[in-house]
């Protein structure tokens, strides 16, 4: 087998393996996803599984379909089982922006700006998870996030084309998930302590 579609092969099963936990830890009630960021991460991977294949992207956008279908039905048990903990007007606005660059995106004719666009979009999609998270960091699961980064790096490692267009998302998003694991991790950590301190005091 090509050492691409290893890369690829590789990406498919840490796709599998972090989703598999987060999906379990949802239908028991453990974990809350944000419907608006899951609706927005469907969205935007499907159109980036298209855009890289046409540029390219080869075997690597294997797991970038995956993505965008498990997404999809994340965000259907979040609307379904009304997972999220508050809807703010900050979510809202994220969710505007990310419907306003679909569009611009529809218009372009040029994969970069399409990479771009949709790249911002997934960002955006990150905000009410974020914001969520930063108050409610129990209802996340950290390990899926550092999954998930591991995961981008194979992506990258599979492309067979190199170039801005094509590695530019999933850069992005491995960014932003060593993000949110290293933001949990810091979170998690405050709040046990919090917790250890109030019993101490009473």
């Amino acid at each position: 087998m090509p050492v691409k579609e290893i890369f690829s092969l590789a990406a498919v099963i840490l796709t599998l393996f972090a989703y598999f936990p987060y999906l379990r830890s949802i239908h028991r009630g453990l974990t809350r996803p944000h419907v608006f960021s899951w609706l927005i991460w469907s969205l935007s991977t499907f159109i980036i599984f298209v855009a890289q294949i046409h540029a390219g992207g080869g075997v690597a956008v294997w797991p970038i379909g995956l993505s965008g279908l498990i997404t999809f039905y994340i965000a259907v048990l979040a609307y379904h089982k009304k997972s999220d903990i508050s809807i703010m007007t900050l979510d809202y606005v994220f969710l505007l922006l990310a419907l306003l660059a679909i569009p611009i995106w529809l218009l372009t004719a040029n994969p970069l700006w399409a990479v771009i666009l949709i790249t911002l979009v997934d960002i955006f999609g990150f905000g009410p998870t974020l914001r969520k998270a930063y108050y409610y960091p129990e209802q996340e699961n950290r390990n899926f996030y550092l999954l998930f980064f591991i995961r981008c790096i194979f992506v990258i490692l599979a492309l067979e084309t190199y170039s801005l267009t094509t590695i530019l998302f999933p850069s992005a998003i491995g960014l932003s998930c060593l993000s949110m694991t290293l933001m949990l991790m810091f979170r998690t950590d405050r709040t046990a302590i919090r917790k250890i301190s109030n019993r101490s005091t009473t």
